[in-house]
């Protein structure tokens, strides 16, 4: 019987031999199970590169998106870098009733990817401080001289360019917004003083305006701007969602899909004005609402993707604001007692001596309210609780379910799935006084609003250095007022623990203008898809790569040496063959004469 013997020299010298009878049958398999081996092993592999590798590019490219969005929040306080070519920006004029004020905002160029939306900051310059500016009085007050609008607003203007590059200018978007204040001109009052901004605007300055790019906005469009500023700044537009973040199911209007788009849950806003109190929020689900209240917007590049497709419930109550609504009260406070005194023949309020006890003001405080022909004097009692009361009427609320303030149609929302974030007097009459600014507690915010010790932690100095004794006075009023506007006006319950009083949204004073500029210029990144296009793929590929690239060459490795192998195993068993056909009676005289068999050397 022949034998086999097997040497190597790397990567230690070693040497044995086998007979060829007992050589395992494994090392010397048929060519079926050499194929059934490699394809296991081609499995294992494959198997490991999808649940390896991809698991671990998926987990990276979260993590780079996370690190990005938190770099944003940081690195947007730097100075802007007006040297870099691939920098732009846009201008947005907001035309107040008290004044006009100019904001530069900029931005890198777009991705390329049409899922995402321009990243959007607002300019700083050299010292860290936003590029804004700001005039007075309105612009409204020019109705009777139309003609000197664009010198009015020169100056915000010649302001702004200063601060962009020249280079740029010709491809800078200009939008001069007009609100409140040109809202009650009459029409044509408005059209002429906005037929002389687009005369002699162009002739002035090289900036990208067309007349669509001037206009008197709606309430509705300022709460919807207002709306979307302040979701992209606190990045709910990124629908790439980490575990733990709050999400919402979306039927999307005028999509493909059947089943609900499930995406970040977006914030609501509640705004409180001096003269106007406003809400917005998302109805994610089909709702029958009218659209006088309802605003749809698609935020993305393409009109045909619904992924940025909102559907938002706006409305703005006029004579709801904080100092509007201590106007009608007040007003009604007078009728009331001069009827009273009349038909009693009584005198209260009619001197300092016999006030009118009013529950709406701290105790003990005095107060005068009225003309000259017609005063009131009041004492306040603090009663927190008889002044919601007295109050409740003055939110001209209806019987008819799912109203508002004014009994104006309020669709349902989702208290135990939803945020909202309250600004102006639902952060001033948390804070200023109460120094409870931040997540809103009502039973806590009731407790602290009795007002039997306001005057003495004010006098001890407890409250914010702002809080003047004007503050103090109509604090009390305040308070009472949007407890009834957010719990009986909104009907939020009163264990709603999803609201923020806030003045800024990650220290940055969040303007309706962004969302402005963020909705109009939303078609721009179409020049930066098409031009990137095979840049951004090659990009993609090259950056997948470079992540991937050790499991790659792990495999690789892997193939080769199963290769070797399979190869080796070959070999054993074609040499194996040829033994066996050696050793054959009629080949073989050795062993009919009972010689030892012959050793066959195979050198590796």
């Amino acid at each position: 019987m022949g034998r086999i013997s097997i040497s190597c020299l790397f990567p230690a010298s070693w040497h044995f031999s086998l007979p060829s009878q007992v050589l395992p049958r494994l090392l010397v398999p048929s060519l079926r199970q050499l194929l059934f081996i490699g394809l296991v092993l081609c499995l294992i592999g494959l198997l490991y590169l999808l649940l390896v590798a991809g698991k671990g590019h998926a987990s990276w490219i979260r993590k780079e998106n996370h690190f990005h969005r938190h770099l944003a929040r940081v690195t947007d306080i730097d100075a802007t870098d007006t040297s870099n070519p691939n920098l732009n920006y846009g201008l947005v004029v907001d035309c107040g009733s008290s004044g006009s004020r100019v904001f530069v905002y900029c931005w890198p160029r777009h991705n390329g990817n049409p899922h995402e939306l321009l990243d959007i900051q607002q300019m700083r310059d050299q010292h860290r401080k936003p590029v804004v500016m700001k005039i007075k009085p309105g612009i409204s007050e020019l109705a009777k001289t139309p003609e000197k609008a664009s010198d009015y607003i020169y100056p915000l203007l010649s302001f702004a360019a200063q601060h962009i590059p020249k280079n740029k200018h010709q491809e800078t978007p200009l939008y001069i917004l007009c609100t409140a204040g040109m809202r009650i001109l009459p029409e044509s009052q408005q059209e002429a003083l906005l037929e002389d901004l687009r005369t002699d605007i162009p002739v002035h300055f090289n900036f990208l305006f067309s007349d669509s790019h001037v206009e008197v906005i709606s309430g509705k469009q300022e709460g919807v701007y207002a709306w979307i500023g302040i979701n992209f700044v606190l990045g709910r537009f990124n629908h790439v969602h980490n575990d733990g973040e709050a999400v919402v199911e979306v039927n999307v209007p005028g999509g493909d899909q059947q089943e609900a788009l499930v995406r970040k849950r977006t914030a609501g806003v509640l705004d409180m004005g001096g003269v106007s109190t406003q809400i917005a929020y998302e109805v994610p689900k089909t709702e029958e609402v009218a659209k006088n209240l309802l605003a749809e917007f698609n935020l993305g590049c393409d009109a045909h993707r619904t992924e940025h497709v909102y559907r938002v419930y706006v409305s703005t109550f006029l004579g709801f604001g904080g100092n509007a609504a201590r106007q009608r009260y007040q007003d009604s406070l007078l009728r009331n007692t001069a009827t009273r005194n009349k038909l009693l023949s009584q005198h209260i309020g009619e001197t300092a001596e016999s006030p009118l006890l009013d529950p709406c003001l701290p105790t003990d405080l005095q107060d005068e309210i009225g003309t000259s022909a017609q005063k009131l004097h009041l004492r306040g009692t603090g009663d927190f609780d008889q002044c919601r009361q007295i109050l409740q009427p003055f939110l001209n609320r209806t019987n008819e379910t799912q109203t508002s303030l004014n009994g104006i149609y309020q669709p349902a929302i989702d208290y135990n799935n939803s945020q909202f974030y309250g600004f102006s007097e639902f952060y001033y009459c948390t804070e200023d006084v109460l120094r409870m600014g931040g997540d809103y507690n009502s039973s806590k915010y009731s407790r602290a609003a009795k007002w039997k010790t306001l005057r003495e932690r004010f006098d001890s100095g407890l409250y914010a250095s702002h809080a003047d004794l004007h503050r103090l006075k109509y604090q009390c009023f305040k308070s009472a007022w949007m407890y009834e506007v957010l719990h009986s006006g909104f009907s939020f319950p009163a264990n709603y623990k999803n609201l923020k009083t806030a003045l800024l949204v990650y220290d940055k004073e969040v303007q309706w203008t962004l969302g402005a500029i963020l909705y109009r210029t939303r078609f721009l990144p179409l020049r930066d898809i098409q031009q990137e296009g095979l840049k951004g793929a090659h990009s993609h590929w090259r950056h997948s790569f470079s992540f991937v690239n050790n499991h790659y060459l792990f495999l690789a490795c892997f193939f080769i040496v199963l290769l070797s192998i399979m190869l080796y195993l070959l070999r054993l068993r074609r040499i194996h063959r040829r033994t066996a056909q050696r050793c054959t009676p009629s080949s073989v005289p050795w062993l009919e004469e009972g010689l030892g068999s012959p050793t066959i050397p195979i050198n590796l």
